[in-house]
């Protein structure tokens, strides 16, 4: 008979391999479903704002279920350079087969928040226009984004639509609806911010982003127009998308009431908006790509008529 220490030792030697060999095989499998394999295309004007290309980068997964969600790269209404976006970050929604449009704008101040509207507006008609070149449906397109570019996801939401019959252009002649929405903590009101920090206290622009609004911003009696005008909350009718929302209920910079005012008026006008509370989320947290998973299961109910919730 070994002696017990002896056996103990063997014990405990093979639990830790065991869990050894699990780890290695969780960070394995989370490798691999991080890194889908994709066609990518980085880099494609869309459109020019001030003499700078707008570009967005199309990344295609290699199982397309022929639906397209456009990302709005945006954080303080700034944004990136093509190639920016890694595809690790769009692994949700790529394993489901979406090819991803990731959308950036010139940011601000070169650029005003209400130009950049525009510009994720010339975005999604680029893309609609298009739509055969990259293999997905025209008339099922999703957005998703987080803080600015959760903001300019549910301007496109509220505000999309049919583009301009008598341009020259036929992508301007596009529309620029989208058909649902996921995103993380949107601001929604510009002009009720609320107990955020970058509440002014007079009902002004956002403390740090006055510039962004341009020089109108800092005269009272414009602001009033410029906010109403650049929050998604007073554009909310019956015709809104499906919206999904994350936010953190520790939010301090945007915080959750923006997301809860907007729900409660979205609901005033029948449209559906589920607004998910992330206990003790911040502006941000760890899990958000995991509950990124669950975006694309919004985009699966909301986009494939087929695929019931569950």
């Amino acid at each position: 008979m070994k002696p017990l220490s002896l056996t103990c030792s063997f014990s405990l030697r093979g639990v830790a391999l065991t869990m050894l060999a699990i780890a290695a095989a969780l960070v394995s499998v989370t490798w691999w479903y991080l890194h889908p394999v994709v066609e990518r295309t980085d880099g494609v004007v869309y459109g020019h704002r001030n003499g700078d290309a707008l570009p967005l980068d199309i990344i295609r997964p290699a199982q397309s279920n022929g639906l397209g969600v456009a990302f709005m790269v945006s954080g303080g209404w700034k944004s990136g350079d093509p190639g920016e976006v890694p595809v690790w970050m769009m692994a949700p929604l790529l394993r489901r087969g979406y090819t991803v449009f990731a959308i950036y704008h010139v940011s601000q101040p070169q650029a005003t928040v209400m130009e950049i509207i525009e510009d994720v507006h010339r975005g999604i008609r680029f893309v609609r226009h298009h739509a055969d070149r990259y293999g997905i449906d025209p008339d099922r397109i999703g957005v998703c984004g987080g803080s600015a570019g959760g903001h300019l996801s549910l301007m496109l939401a509220a505000r999309g639509g049919r583009g301009a019959d008598e341009s020259p252009d036929p992508v301007d002649r596009e529309s620029s609806a989208v058909q649902a929405v996921a995103i993380f903590y949107p601001v929604t009101d510009l002009l009720n911010l609320g107990d955020s920090t970058e509440n002014p206290g007079d009902g002004g622009p956002p403390k740090s982003y006055v510039q962004a609004f341009g020089p109108d911003a800092t005269n009272m009696s414009a602001w009033k127009v410029i906010g109403r005008e650049c929050s998604p909350i007073y554009h909310v009718t019956t015709n809104l998308p499906p919206v999904l929302i994350y936010h953190g209920d520790a939010d301090s910079l945007v915080t959750l009431d923006q997301s809860e005012r907007f729900r409660e008026r979205a609901v005033e006008q029948g449209a559906e908006v589920k607004l998910v509370v992330h206990p003790g989320g911040q502006h941000g947290w760890p899990t958000m790509l995991w509950d990124a998973r669950k975006f694309a299961d919004w985009f699966d109910w909301h986009l494939q008529p087929d695929v019931a919730p569950n």
